[in-house]
Parts: C-alpha cells; structure tokens; sequence
C-alpha cells in the first residue's frame, strides 16, 4: 500500500476520461472521505449534486469560462460532483459570525474537496476541481438554494490520460520559523 505522501504526490488533476462507468458503490466510498472531513464545529457544511445525465453535463459545460482547459472534461467524464456549501453555518456561532474571515464554508468544502479527490485517486479514479465557471448560472441549472453557494464542479472518472508532475516550490520557500520572513 503506498503512502499518503505517495497518494497527494501522484494524484493529477485529469481533463480527459475513459468511457468506462463509475459506480454508485465507487462513488458511495468517495462520500465516505468526504463525511469524515473536518469541519468547523464540526457543520459538515458541504452538499454534493451528482450529475450522470449527459443533458445536464452539457448544460453546466456551457457555464464554463471561455478557454478553461477543463471544459471538455464537464462532458467528457461519466459523472460531474457539484459541491455546494450551506452558508451562514461553518465560521458562525449563535448566527454570527466568529472570526474576521466570516463564513468559512469555502475552507470546509477545501478540506472535503482533498478528501473526495484523494479518495477517487486511491481507487484509480481521476478529477479535476473546476471553479472558473458561471456560478450563478450552473446553480440555477442544478437547483441549488439560496441557502447554498455552489463552489467546484469536479468530474470524476476512470483517467484516459495522465500528465506529470508540475514543479513545486521547495517547503523552505513557504515555511517560515516563529515569524513571517524568517
């Protein structure tokens, strides 16, 4: 069994899918990531869509920003995970907000969207976090409430191509000792 560092090093953000279908019971283990995330107080703020209907696919692909490369990954993966977070909840005690960042549901549904992508990449499944999309557009195709902030849209599926490695900046560039600048 690889190692967890092994997992976060090797999982790849995937914009192009086999045809093949992804379970309900594949998709039920990645849930279970998710339901165990942390959450502040413990709100477990996050809501997920999960989108099969190739109709609704192409519906959310219009929404996305012009030049996204992941465009094509919308419709081209066999299930879209829209994920949405219930607002006024992760960050608030007594309906008010606690600390200066007020509502926190966008670190909670951070945390959540590691877990799920980490989750899937251990089965061998590939996803890519799509955020630069028409947000008030997909939410209305998806029904998403009021009451709710839809975040990422994450395809999910069996990768049909898998990139390498980008370059990442050594911890001594972002890890600072008793101050910042140190």
């Amino acid at each position: 069994m690889e190692s967890f560092l092994d997992l976060v090093r090797s999982r790849r953000s995937i914009r192009k899918y086999e045809p093949h279908a992804v379970t309900d019971q594949m998709l039920d283990q990645v849930f279970e990531a998710v339901r165990w995330s942390p959450s502040w107080a413990n709100t477990q703020c996050w809501d997920i869509v999960v989108v099969r209907d190739p109709d609704v696919k192409k519906q959310l692909q219009e929404t996305i920003a012009p030049k996204n490369p992941a465009t094509a990954a919308i419709t081209g993966a066999p299930v879209v995970l829209a994920l949405a977070g219930r607002l006024t909840a992760s960050g608030y005690y007594n309906n008010i907000a606690s600390t200066t960042l007020g509502d926190w549901f966008l670190y909670d549904l951070g945390i959540a969207t590691q877990s799920l992508c980490l989750a899937a990449h251990r089965m061998g499944l590939g996803t890519v976090i799509v955020g630069l999309f028409d947000h008030a557009g997909a939410g209305a195709i998806l029904k998403i409430p009021p009451t709710h902030q839809l975040v990422a849209l994450i395809p999910i599926g069996f990768p049909a191509k898998v990139g390498r490695a980008p370059e990442r900046r050594p911890a001594s560039d972002f890890v600072h000792r008793e101050a910042f600048g140190r």
